[in-house]
């Protein structure tokens, strides 16, 4: 009989170093092999071939497979879960790689459960691929999202302004000062490329007065904005289509928001979506691009579990491609922020929330999307903590006859002024 114990306990020798504190470790049957104390999370081998399943190439995939159908669970802090992992495969070198490999051959092949993966069909970044994709993610039941969402749903980076801790707080801080750094004014257009569920546009028209057109890809998104947008009563307003933004006619707005959707474009389609913003643009108008850059190794594309299982087609690019596709479009850079230390603070928020929620959250979609947004989430914290990842505002300009763009000498505005509309 196979002793699957002493395989699994060998194995994660190997891939935590026989020598590491601060990792502890339950097995199937009991077993506990705490190597420090304090550690801050322990990892679940539920299965004894929970370690094969999820250590067997391509790792990046099978790992969150493993994890996703339950094999793998941690319990505690799952960024730092995250952290210790990716160190540790980091400083494997190939020797270890080998005796992990013929151990993990020694367990047996679990059977996994169906799982929700992503398989898209037809050209990468087309209008009918996007459409696809946008949905897998986006189009989850609105109650799971709300599970870890603030009260508005605002699914990106939060801005903690001086004195500003919650997270609800935290959003509406960041709505404000994105459209501050709009200027947005009374009676303006303004242009929302992938609106989400519709926060910024009611903010935008409810408290800036401004003129709002919001469009997404998500049913799931479209339905909830409409109803958000009703139910304050800003039809007069605001609008939202469920169309691509290539789709647009070339219209006049005077000015344009993207936050979040910019992962979604590709380098590929990066060209069309900046000349895109800038033929909708009136000349001297201000586009403010709000994204996450890649800036560890690599090209940025989403791979492995992040492709199959949360962000299919997904691509970040660095912040010098980005600004300088927009320049190529004819913008002209105004002022650019990394706020990534903000995105940390966000997704820890976000993360709590979903465990706090499990319940709520399992019961909206299931098992499979609770485990797999917590880690991808937490591993999310991981990247802009390290600095893997960067979030970055650009404010980007069309210049009108003359060079003239209507923005202040300063950046004193966007700290004098801190509720509502732009001076």
């Amino acid at each position: 009989m196979h002793d699957y114990v002493w395989t699994a306990t060998q194995a994660l020798g190997e891939l935590f170093g026989r020598d590491s504190s601060g990792v502890a470790v339950r097995l199937w049957d009991g077993t506990e092999l705490d190597t420090g104390a304090g550690a801050p999370f322990r990892l679940l081998v539920n299965e004894p071939g929970a370690l094969r399943a999820a250590f067997r190439p391509p790792v990046d995939l099978n790992a969150g497979r493993a994890f996703a159908a339950g094999l793998l669970d941690i319990e505690g802090d799952v960024e730092a879960a995250v952290d210790a992992l990716m160190q540790r495969m980091r400083a494997t070198g190939a020797m270890q790689m080998m005796r992990l490999a013929l151990l993990l051959r020694k367990l047996p092949k679990p059977p996994l459960p169906a799982l929700r993966e992503a398989h898209l069909r037809g050209k990468r970044h087309s209008i009918a691929r996007d459409r696809e994709a946008i949905g897998f993610h986006y189009d989850q039941p609105v109650a799971f999202y709300r599970a870890f969402l603030d009260p508005l749903m605002v699914y990106s980076c939060a801005y903690y302004d001086d004195g500003v801790t919650e997270l609800a707080d935290a959003q509406v801080a960041k709505l404000d000062y994105t459209l501050r750094k709009l200027r947005l004014r009374p009676g303006e257009r303004l242009l929302d490329i992938g609106c989400g569920w519709g926060a910024l546009v009611v903010r935008a028209a409810q408290t800036f007065g401004a003129k709002v057109t919001g469009v997404t890809l998500s049913r799931k998104q479209f339905e909830e904005a409409r109803r958000r947008i009703a139910e304050a009563g800003l039809q007069d307003r605001a609008a939202v289509e469920l169309r691509d933004y290539r789709e647009l006619d070339k219209s006049s707005f005077e000015k344009i928001v993207s936050v979040g959707m910019f992962e979604h474009v590709g380098r590929k389609s990066m060209a069309e979506y900046f000349r895109t913003a800038f033929d909708l643009l009136l000349p001297g108008g201000l586009f403010l691009n709000h994204a996450i850059a890649h800036e560890g190794e690599g090209d940025g594309k989403a791979t492995g579990f992040m492709d199959a299982f949360i962000f299919p087609d997904g691509e970040l690019m660095r912040i010098s491609e980005a600004l300088g596709g927009a320049e190529t479009a004819g913008f002209e850079v105004r002022d650019v922020e990394n706020l990534r230390e903000h995105y940390h603070r966000t997704l820890r928020a976000w993360v709590a929330n979903l465990e706090r929620n499990r319940d709520t959250a399992i019961a909206a979609a299931d098992e499979q999307s609770y485990r797999a947004w917590r880690l991808y989430m937490a591993g999310s914290a991981q990247g802009f903590r390290s600095g893997r990842m960067g979030l970055y505002q650009s404010l980007l300009a069309k210049p009108a006859g003359g060079g003239r763009v209507d923005i202040p000498a300063t950046r004193r505005d966007l700290y004098t002024s801190r509720s509502g509309r732009a001076d």
